[in-house]
């Protein structure tokens, strides 16, 4: 099963912290994860994915973005955005003396979509991508897509979408992920919303991890 401890990298401002979780069986493949703007590294859908890594031998850290290590509730403002890639620059970077293989990147809603456009921008950072309820557009705001970013965006991408997901309908993500030059797939989560249902239900994250390593070959 592994264990989870307390990780911390660095000091002040550029400090990685969060929970890693450590396999039996390390595989040598290593995963950084990200919260949405309202949470923080302790939410059950980081948990949940953190352990299905763990359970196929990737070392996975769940860590606070930037934005909430310098407050402990409410949003990042827009602001926020550049300083939140850089915190995930510097966890890809911490975590890579412990994971000699590949590294993989991924996060939920706010914090994939941060992801994404590092990856966008820097595909060399990280060799997959997940996404669990990327935050296609502002509920009930369909016209103001996401979408800039994934026109550029080549790192093999797996996106873990609810089928009651106000930001986004499946069908949505599907034409969003025509947009993109690299390869993706889709894991609908049938009935679930934008929280994917990860306090009750933990099956969609071994089926994601699962898609996302046969994406990878």
């Amino acid at each position: 099963m592994g264990d989870i401890v307390r990780f911390e990298d660095g000091a002040g401002d550029d400090a990685v912290r969060g929970l890693l979780h450590r396999p039996a069986v390390p595989s040598g493949d290593g995963a950084v994860l990200a919260h949405g703007a309202g949470s923080n590294c302790d939410a059950p859908v980081l948990q949940a994915v953190a352990a299905a890594l763990a359970a196929h031998g990737i070392t996975a850290l769940r860590i606070d973005l930037p934005f909430r290590q310098a407050r402990a509730k409410g949003p990042p403002s827009s602001a926020w955005g550049p300083r939140d890639r850089d915190g995930l620059r510097r966890a890809l970077a911490a975590l890579a003396p412990r994971c000699p293989g590949r590294l993989l990147l991924g996060g939920h809603s706010y914090g994939g979509r941060q992801a994404s456009v590092l990856l966008a921008e820097a595909p060399t950072l990280a060799r997959g991508l997940l996404l669990l309820a990327y935050p296609l557009h502002p509920p009930g705001r369909p016209e103001r897509r996401r979408v800039e970013h994934l026109l550029t965006l080549r790192t093999p991408t797996v996106f873990v979408h609810g089928t009651r997901d106000a930001f986004g309908l499946v069908d949505e993500i599907d034409e969003a992920r025509a947009l993109m030059p690299g390869p993706s797939r889709l894991v609908a989560v049938h009935g679930a919303g934008h929280d994917l249902g990860a306090r009750s239900e933990t099956t969609f994250a071994d089926h994601a991890v699962t898609e996302l390593l046969a994406l990878l070959g």
